[in-house]
């Protein structure tokens, strides 16, 4: 069963999806918070892996980022990775206000780019008890280096003279300055890769296109993003356990083997064959296997 919720982070509501497994088990029950991607909403992967992981006999909480979808935050399409890892601790909190949530059995799933806030969120919050990521992605690595680590650093600032001319600009009255997440088409999504085409993909075609996912964010989201570091509490989530599931052909997958080397166990490196980044978001071959995988996992909350 999905229920629509809000909830308080930082001063802005947040919009939610609280998912209950539907069967006659009665007594609270182990929680996990799921993530979703950055530029993703609660109603494409993160919701996917919410409804699967509730049929499992868990209640999950799917929800969109302050600043994004249906939640609250102005300029929209900020991407702040410190309030991306508040959302997540409130996600949390407000778990353990639900009568149908043990307070001391909640878990945390972060896909993407959550994957990374997940790994920042649990090195510093002990009512984690566990943490699992999907295609983990720290995205300040991202801008920085590229999707797959080899991008040339005049890229980055070059970013960073457009974020401030930026500030500049809305300092005397101009408009939000914001930058497209995705190309305008096909061709152009091929031209920049596989990482990009996929992405484009996933967010810009029936596939899994939603009118409330981001396809830009603001210019003042670069020195935000470039500043964080995902990683920086990794070795903290010890002793509680960590999952990083990856797809095997995914050009992200140096970033969770980076986390994974870090992180001082228990821990457990799970690689999907034949999985790109993009296709543990959607597609069954792939999401089924993960989803086995993490109900184990989180079987131990």
């Amino acid at each position: 069963m999905r229920t629509d919720i809000t909830f308080p982070s930082a001063g802005l509501q947040l919009a939610g999806h609280l998912y209950t497994p539907d069967d006659d088990t009665t007594g609270p029950r182990p929680a996990i918070v799921v993530g979703h991607p950055g530029s993703g909403v609660k109603e494409q992967a993160a919701g996917l892996y919410a409804g699967r992981l509730a049929a499992q006999g868990f209640v999950t909480l799917a929800f969109d980022a302050a600043y994004q979808g249906a939640s609250e935050g102005e300029p929209r399409g900020l991407e702040d990775p410190a309030h991306r890892v508040e959302d997540l601790k409130a996600a949390v909190s407000f778990l353990t206000t639900r009568e149908e949530v043990d307070p001391d059995r909640i878990g945390m799933l972060g896909i993407c780019a959550s994957g990374g806030y997940s790994l920042a969120a649990a090195g510093i919050d002990h009512r984690i008890k566990a943490v699992g990521t999907v295609s983990a992605d720290d995205i300040a690595r991202q801008f920085r280096m590229g999707a797959d680590g080899s991008q040339d650093p005049a890229v980055l600032q070059s970013m960073l003279d457009a974020a401030a001319a930026a500030r500049t600009a809305e300092a005397q009255g101009k408009e939000v300055q914001s930058f497209d997440i995705f190309p305008a088409t096909e061709e152009e999504a091929r031209q920049g890769g596989q990482h990009v085409f996929e992405g484009w993909e996933y967010y810009c075609t029936p596939r899994a296109m939603h009118p409330r996912s981001a396809k830009a964010f603001t210019w003042t989201s670069i020195d935000h993003i470039v500043a964080f570091d995902a990683l920086r509490a990794v070795d903290l989530i010890s002793p509680r356990p960590l999952l990083m599931i990856v797809g095997r052909e995914a050009v992200t997958a140096w970033m969770s083997v980076e986390a994974f080397q870090r992180a001082q166990g228990p821990k457990e490196l799970t690689w999907i064959e034949g999985a790109s980044h993009t296709d543990l978001y959607d597609k069954d071959e792939y999401v089924t296997p993960a989803v086995a995988k993490l109900t184990n996992f989180y079987a131990a909350l």
